[in-house]
């Protein structure tokens, strides 16, 4: 038996000893070993129990995963309250391919799919929609509370509820995620911590207006990278109570300081929970500074690279959200592209155009007029991960816009800002 650098309790002790089946004693070996590393005095209960993996798409060469899986299933082991999961990879109805794209999809890349979904859904998956990556939201219900533990791996979901919410959740990998939710148990260290809470950057904003999200947010990650920054001076854009606006704002913003540097929490003075309730005092004092006005972020923003083979060709394919819309973000975006076209005298969208949100949201939002009415002017509406597309080679050759960091960052995309999205979809010049 591993021997524990941590103190385990009598029933922990129990599981890692094998006291509950070989599986769950390797599951708990995982953790303690994880826990280990990062010198966790002990585990700590999971408390909020509905549980969130990253690892959703079933690429062939996973066969690791897919023979834990098995053996999990094979012992009736399921997460007791469970799981929703990362986006499904690909939507051949919404996102077309052509047939050598299909083909390496389908046979090279996701070939097992199907099976591994049925292998999460023996686990635990809550049914076979609950595949998004803002589990977060009230239409798909996965809403931890302030203070909650949590075992979930995504990027951009655990620095949502680590921050927006105020819950706490470390940036765990795949498989740890699942073990977490399955046990029950996490080790105590980083933002599980009161002390691992507490920002070592002062971020100071002092744009002429509201920055866009995702280039705030790429600012900040790059800049703080894997450390937690406390913003101020965004409270007077965003105003001092999280609504539907803001809420679609704080996931694009943590979404790109999760991935375009590895923040896992970040403090919004006057706004976010913790912020709220303790102000500057969560502010280490030896914390650094960092100002953003107008000119660094556009500074950021001209960094950017462009990979496409042929840079000055216009782009042929566009990707709106990642991570996925919000129900006020479909509707917003899809009013905006219906006026614009009115303006211009446009039909249709000139060129493709993708939204991407929750299956849980989508199908609420089929329910209402301006779902036909967007479909009618040529854009599609899906609920895959962008990212896990663009992982076809084939998909390079595709020059992709879009006006999320985190797709920027992960792939051969060009960002642009929202306005210039926009006006490109529409064919305003």
């Amino acid at each position: 038996m591993y021997k524990p650098k941590m103190k385990l309790t009598k029933g922990q002790l129990a599981i890692l000893r094998g006291e509950h089946g070989e599986t769950k004693q390797k599951m708990m070996e995982t953790i303690v070993r994880f826990g280990d590393i990062f010198n966790a005095p002990r585990l700590v209960r999971v408390t909020h129990k509905k549980g969130h993996l990253v690892t959703s798409f079933g690429i062939n060469l996973l066969k690791p995963l897919y023979k834990t899986m098995e053996e999990i299933n094979a012992n009736n082991i399921k997460v007791e309250e469970g799981f929703t999961a990362d986006p499904r990879p690909i939507d051949y109805k919404n996102v077309k391919c052509n047939l050598l794209e299909k083909l390496i999809f389908s046979k090279i890349m996701y070939g097992k799919q199907s099976y591994y979904e049925e292998q999460l859904l023996k686990a635990g998956l809550i049914d076979k929609d609950a595949f998004t990556c803002t589990p977060y939201l009230k239409e798909v219900g996965n809403i931890p509370k302030e203070g909650d533990i949590l075992s979930w791996a995504e990027s951009s979901a655990v620095v949502y509820a680590n921050s927006v919410l105020g819950a706490r959740c470390n940036r765990n990998s795949g498989m740890i995620d699942l073990f977490g939710s399955i046990l029950g148990y996490v080790p105590l260290f980083g933002l599980l911590t009161n002390e691992g809470r507490k920002a070592t950057w002062r971020i100071i904003v002092k744009t002429s207006k509201l920055p866009e999200a995702q280039i705030l947010g790429s600012a900040i990650g790059m800049k703080v990278r894997e450390e937690v920054p406390y913003v101020i001076g965004l409270d007077k854009f965003l105003g001092d109570e999280i609504n539907e606006d803001v809420e679609g704002y704080l996931k694009d913003f943590g979404a790109a300081t999760a991935s375009n540097g590895a923040v896992g929490l970040f403090h919004i003075d006057n706004l976010t929970p913790e912020a709220k309730r303790m102000g500057m005092t969560l502010i280490k004092q030896e914390a650094q500074e960092y100002i953003i006005d107008d000119q660094e972020l556009e500074r950021v923003y001209k960094s950017y690279p462009v990979i496409w083979k042929k840079k000055d060709k216009p782009g042929n394919l566009v990707f709106i959200g990642c991570p996925h819309l919000t129900i006020k973000q479909v509707r917003d975006w899809s009013n905006k592209i219906i006026k614009g076209l009115e303006e211009i005298g446009h039909k249709k969208v000139v060129v493709r155009t993708i939204m991407t949100t929750s299956p849980y949201v989508l199908k609420i939002f089929k329910n209402e007029p301006l779902y036909e009415e967007i479909i009618s002017r040529g854009v599609k509406i899906t609920s895959i991960c962008p990212l896990m597309y663009t992982n076809n080679p084939l998909t390079k050759l595709r020059r992709i816009l879009t006006n999320s960091n985190k797709l920027r960052t992960y792939s051969h995309a060009k960002y642009l800002k929202n306005e210039d999205i926009l006006n490109f979809v529409i064919g305003r010049k």
